[in-house]
C-alpha cells in the first residue's frame, strides 16, 4: 500500500516536471532540501490527517485490536519492539498512525513508529507518512524521540525489517531478531524501558508465493533486499468482488497484544556484555508475552516462536 501511495506521489512530481508546473517542483525541491532533516527530529504530525474516517474503516475490515497488559507510565520514555513485520505491517500502522484507542489505552504517550529512511526521500509522500506520525529508523531519529526529559514518548521498531517480510507466510512464527541488537544499544543509552509487542494474524493478510531458504527466489529477493534497503515478497490475497486472487488483503483479525515494560537503567557506555544479557532478557519476555496470549487467538498449543 504505502509502495503505491509513494509511486503515485513520484508520478505527481515528474508530472510537475514536465508540465506547465515546473516552477512549483523547483519550490518543492527548496522546501524539501530545507526540511530534510526533520524525519530524523520527530517527524510533523497531524492529527487531523490521523483521525481521518478512512482509518477507522481500515481498523475495522480486518479489524484491528490493541490489548493492553500492562501500565505504561508516561513519565518515561519506551522502546516497542514491533513483531512480526508480515507484508503489510497493519497492526503497527493501524495502532500507532491513526487515532486508535492507543490513546485511551494509554495515556500521555505519544507513539513514534519509525519506518525505513528511503521512504523520505519521496516527494510528497514524506509530508503524508510524517503527518500520521512516522519517522525515520535511523539512529538519530531514535535518540531524539527517546531523548524526551519529561517521558512520554514511546518509539514502535519494526525489529525484524524487511527481512523479516521475506518469512511471512500464513501461520509463520520466525521472527529475525539474534542478530539484531541495535534496538537494546539504544534502549540502554537512553535509560528507555523496552516493551515487547506481539501482533497476532499479521501474517495472515496475504499469500506469499514458496520461497524457502536456499531456492533460487529467496536468493534473488534478498540480493534485492540487500540493493535496495526493502524486500519485495511476492504475494497475493483477494479481490474486490471475489476471493481466489488479488492484492487485498483477507480479512484477517489483528491482535496487537502490548506486553509488560522491561525497566532499562541508562548506560551511556554499554558493553557488549551488557547489551547480549539485556536482549536475551527481551527475548524471554518477548516468549512469555507470545506463550501466555496465542491459545486466545488460535495458535495450536505446540507451536512456538522461532528465533533467528
Amino acid at each position: 500500500f504505502l509502495s503505491l501511495v509513494a509511486e503515485f506521489c513520484c508520478g505527481f512530481f515528474v508530472i510537475l516536471i514536465l508540465g506547465n508546473f515546473w516552477f512549483l517542483a523547483v519550490l518543492y525541491l527548496l522546501w524539501l532540501y530545507l526540511d530534510w532533516e526533520t524525519p530524523c527530529a520527530g517527524g510533523r504530525r497531524s492529527q487531523w490527517v490521523r483521525s481521518w474516517t478512512v482509518w477507522k474503516y481500515f481498523r475495522e475490515y480486518f479489524p484491528i485490536h490493541l490489548i493492553k497488559t500492562s501500565e505504561l507510565n508516561p513519565n518515561h520514555n519506551y522502546l516497542l519492539g514491533f513483531h512480526p513485520h508480515g507484508v503489510l505491517v497493519a497492526g503497527a500502522f493501524g495502532n500507532f498512525c491513526t487515532d486508535s484507542p492507543f490513546k485511551n489505552l494509554f495515556p500521555g504517550l505519544t507513539p513514534y513508529l519509525h519506518i525505513m529512511p528511503i521512504w523520505f526521500a519521496c516527494p510528497f509522500f514524506r509530508e503524508y507518512i510524517m503527518s500520521a506520525g512516522m519517522v525515520s529508523a535511523s539512529k538519530e531519529s531514535v535518540s531524539y524521540v527517546l531523548n524526551n526529559e519529561g517521558g512520554g514518548h514511546a518509539s514502535v521498531i519494526v525489529i525484524g525489517g524487511a527481512e523479516e517480510a521475506l518469512n511471512a507466510h500464513p501461520g509463520s512464527l520466525t521472527l529475525n531478531i539474534l542478530k539484531r541488537k541495535g534496538f537494546i544499544k539504544m534502549a540502554l543509552k537512553h535509560g528507555a524501558h523496552l516493551v515487547p509487542v506481539f501482533s497476532f494474524g499479521e501474517n495472515e493478510l496475504f499469500k506469499q508465493v514458496a520461497n524457502p531458504k536456499g531456492s533460487w527466489l529467496r536468493n534473488v529477493q534478498e540480493k534485492l533486499q540487500k540493493i535496495m534497503g526493502f524486500a519485495l515478497p511476492l504475494f497475493h490475497a483477494r479481490g474486490v468482488f471475489q476471493y481466489s486472487f488479488g492484492l487485498i488483503p483477507y480479512r484477517q483479525p489483528i491482535h496487537t497484544v502490548v506486553g509488560s515494560p522491561i525497566p532499562v537503567k541508562q548506560n551511556l557506555n554499554p558493553t557488549t556484555e551488557e547489551i547480549d544479557q539485556l536482549h536475551a532478557l527481551y527475548l524471554q519476555k518477548l516468549k512469555k508475552l507470545f506463550e501466555e496470549h496465542k491459545s486466545n487467538y488460535g495458535i495450536p498449543e505446540h507451536k512456538s516462536l522461532i528465533f533467528e
